[in-house]
């Protein structure tokens, strides 16, 4: 009988020891907590920096690659159809997408208010003839929109003519401007990224006179 209550005395813990355990445990995770509460803001904070610059690169890159394409459409008085403004732009594009008919959208780039905060948002509409003082041309139903920039950010506008002056409106001049600069910044921290797009075509090619063709004489058919 002595010998196996010596047996079941030596078997498992003891309830010394299974205190000893949980208070080494407890330290072990208030070191941890303390640890991780320390770099875990900091990994946050590089986390929400690298999502953002990677959402400003690619704002940057389909603002170029929407200015750039810009086409000199002209209105009924041969005007082109581009507005810019400091937080707007309005120009003509071919059509963008894979499963879109071949063919002009006009394109409005602008900051709007989207559930309750500042936003930069892309529109389009099917591209149509305005009259020359049309009233419409303020009233074109924009849809598809797609947000560009939320804040901190925030995007200004600049145009540069042929002469590389820069200004913050475009109206109504005649030609497109050579090229346009979009300027980021966060509000936040007050840091810039600018970039830019050049406009390929500044003007419509010049369509031939018809009192000015001559068909070209046929060799054998030469007047002597």
């Amino acid at each position: 009988m002595i010998h196996r209550t010596r047996l079941r005395s030596d078997e498992g813990f003891t309830l010394f020891e299974a205190l000893v355990a949980l208070a080494l445990m407890g330290l072990i995770m208030g070191a941890l907590t303390s640890v991780t509460s320390q770099w875990l803001p900091s990994w946050n904070r590089g986390i929400i920096r690298a999502q953002r610059s990677e959402e400003v690169a690619v704002a940057l890159d389909r603002l170029a690659a929407d200015l750039s394409a810009a086409e000199y459409v002209t209105r009924m008085d041969n005007a082109p159809l581009f507005r810019g403004g400091e937080q707007s732009v309005t120009f003509v594009r071919s059509v963008l997408g894979p499963n879109s008919r071949p063919g002009l959208e006009i394109v409005r780039i602008s900051e709007i208010n989207d559930k309750g905060a500042t936003a930069l948002v892309r529109m389009r509409a099917p591209f149509f003839l305005l009259s020359p003082g049309d009233p419409r041309a303020d009233q074109i139903q924009f849809a598809d929109p797609v947000v560009l920039l939320r804040l901190p950010y925030r995007v200004s506008f600049a145009y540069a003519d042929t002469d590389g002056n820069w200004g913050s409106r475009w109206l109504n001049s005649g030609e497109l401007p050579a090229a346009v600069r979009f300027d980021v910044r966060d509000a936040h921290r007050g840091t810039f990224i600018s970039g830019a797009a050049r406009i390929h075509v500044d003007r419509a090619a010049p369509r031939p006179d018809p009192s000015v063709l001559q068909e070209t004489p046929r060799s054998g058919n030469r007047p002597t």
